[in-house]
């Protein structure tokens, strides 16, 4: 084992961290993206501090192999982008860069400062960085070049005893941002680790404070949730800290109010993880509503299946709220379900808004007896006419 050494103001050498080597933490370097490695050679042959933090470090312990890469660095968003051309910054109070590798993407950052507090926008150095991240398991740096984990926080040895330790004080982490109470409980089930009893009641006295957190938000940290092999596991364990009442409210209020329904709930999520670890996003968002629409959609007393598919398709989309999913994410989920009922759906487009378009198949069922090919297409060339701006070509 090493040590990272600062200079304190009186000039006398502190240690700051530990630092493993390769035979200490253990690290498969196969495991790890070759494009994660490419982004980090790249930012320290021009003297930029980078490193792979977060959970894929936690993953890569743990020996399993992350989904997701995410790099701090030394250098701002704007030097980064100067790097790498096949990125863009996004963000407005705290700027990140996206890395594209055809359909992938990693997120660099720059360290965060602690002038503002856990929560600060500004720029400063990893040791502030650490700091202001929510557990100790997820605060650690992985160098793939050095092949070495650099460790302020006694993380390592947190994930060694499997417990979940938070580095703000409990007294404000939550507070701060109440979505770390989700991630807090996620991580405890998803690692098989323990969530200390100070930990859990906090979750339990202060989960209210999630009524504030904007859809989008809910809606990745569900997402996220309903892709986990884990689950099962992660709703069960929402539920009882009285979390998931605030993902998924009407779901939990039939887990108190319809004797089987949370079972049924729980084991669908069970089965789906059954035969592959990978799911597609429909697969997943149908996991989450098929219950509900199973014993809520008429599925004798229409007369059209079209018509059976708006009801369904409404039903899901309550159902889930305050979760907000793609239209054709969920559209995907309904379509599969009516499938498993041996009822065929067309396909649709969305537009860039997400709103539904008619296919040709549709404009055809539409048409009249008579209306021929070239009567749908000059509707059409009328239509486009119509639409377009004056002066525009």
């Amino acid at each position: 084992m090493r040590y990272r050494y600062s200079t304190e103001g009186n000039g006398k050498l502190v240690k700051k961290a530990l630092v493993y080597t390769q035979n200490e933490h253990k690290i498969n370097f196969s495991d790890v993206d070759p494009q994660a490695v490419f982004i980090i050679r790249q930012l320290q042959s021009r003297g930029f501090e980078s490193y792979i933090v977060g959970g894929a470090v936690r993953d890569l312990i743990l020996g399993k192999k992350p989904k997701d890469f995410d790099i701090a660095s030394s250098a701002s968003p704007a030097q980064i982008r100067k790097i790498f051309r096949n990125s863009r910054i996004i963000g407005r109070r705290f700027r990140l860069v996206h890395v594209f590798f055809g359909p992938k993407i990693i997120e660099v950052s720059t360290f965060r400062s602690l002038i503002d507090g856990s929560s600060s926008n500004t720029f400063g150095s990893i040791e502030d960085d650490v700091q202001r991240r929510d557990f100790t398991i997820n605060a650690l740096f992985y160098d793939p070049l050095e092949q070495v984990v650099v460790d302020y926080i006694d993380g390592m040895k947190d994930i060694k005893k499997g417990i979940i330790k938070p580095i703000i004080p409990l007294n404000l982490i939550f507070s701060d941002d109440p979505v770390r109470m989700i991630r807090a409980v996620k991580y405890a089930s998803m690692c098989n680790f323990k969530l200390p009893h100070p930990i859990k009641a906090k979750i339990k006295k202060e989960n209210h404070l999630l009524s504030s957190i904007s859809p989008s938000r809910l809606t990745e940290e569900i997402f996220k949730i309903i892709h986990s092999p884990h689950a099962a596991k992660i709703i069960n364990d929402l539920d009882s800290c009285g979390v998931y009442r605030y993902l998924q409210p009407k779901a939990e209020e039939l887990f108190r109010l319809m004797p089987g329904f949370k079972n049924r709930y729980i084991n669908t999520f069970e089965d789906l993880f059954k035969s592959s670890t990978e799911v597609s996003p429909a697969e997943a968002v149908l996991a989450l509503i098929k219950d509900y629409v199973e014993d809520n959609a008429p599925w004798k007393n229409f007369s059209s299946p079209p018509e059976q598919f708006r009801n369904a398709f409404s039903l899901a989309r309550s159902f889930v709220l305050p979760m907000n999913p793609p239209k054709i994410r969920l559209y995907g989920a309904i379509r599969n379900l009516f499938g498993q009922h041996g009822i065929e759906v067309k396909r649709f487009r969305f537009n860039n808004n997400g709103r539904q378009q008619k296919t040709q198949d549709d404009v055809k069922d539409n048409a009249s007896p008579n209306e021929g090919p070239q009567n749908i297409q000059r509707k059409r060339r009328r239509r486009r006419n119509k639409n377009k701006k004056p002066g525009k070509e």
